[in-house]
């Protein structure tokens, strides 16, 4: 039988209010709040700290506060990511951001999910789909990304859009839901 940590890393249903979960869980928030309370000449120490949050990390990460996830083991950054003020990653899934990707103020990305079935919620069960961003992407401030999400290589995705579909690379999204605007062939 597995054990609902078990169930959590091998993406299948969960109990929410499982203790080695709310562990883990209570873990990334102190982490968070310690990132979140150093200022920028504490470099050194932000980087520290973001590299014991998340589960990988490239060179140079860029983390504003107030920055809040779930677990953040489930994180995995490439080189040179900046993310902006009051940004949320509910890392329930697996979140893959790429190499130089910015995200503007307020960019949350939700692997997390809920069942259908309101039985399933009332019990507390969760789910969720994993999110994959490529490199170079730009993710404007309020966008929203949601569960099973895939972002090809430089994708610009609009402020406030809420990207509910995959979509592929050198393209720039936009709107609610967010759709194709143009092309975004590199120079």
């Amino acid at each position: 039988m597995k054990t609902e940590k078990e169930k959590f890393l091998a993406g299948e249903p969960y109990y929410i209010f499982d203790a080695e979960l709310a562990t883990d869980e209570a873990h990334a928030r102190h982490l968070c709040k310690l990132l979140n309370q150093l200022e920028d000449d504490a470099m050194p120490q932000k980087q520290a700290l973001v590299r014991q949050l998340f589960g990988s990390v490239g060179a140079n990460p860029y983390i504003q506060p107030n920055f809040r996830c779930d677990f953040g083991y489930n994180i995995h950054v490439g080189a040179n990511f900046i993310c902006n003020y009051d940004s949320v990653i509910l890392d329930i899934a697996p979140v893959h951001i790429g190499d130089n990707c910015l995200f503007g103020p307020h960019v949350q990305l939700y692997s997390a999910s809920h069942p259908l079935d309101p039985r399933k919620r009332r019990g507390g069960i969760g789910e969720g789909a994993p999110i994959t961003i490529g490199d170079d992407v730009w993710l404007g401030g309020g966008a929203t990304i949601l569960p099973g999400v895939v972002l090809g290589d430089n994708v610009v995705v609009g402020a406030n859009a809420t990207v509910t579909k995959s979509f592929g690379a050198n393209l720039v999204i936009a709107g609610n839901p967010a759709h194709v605007i143009k092309t975004n062939v590199p120079a």
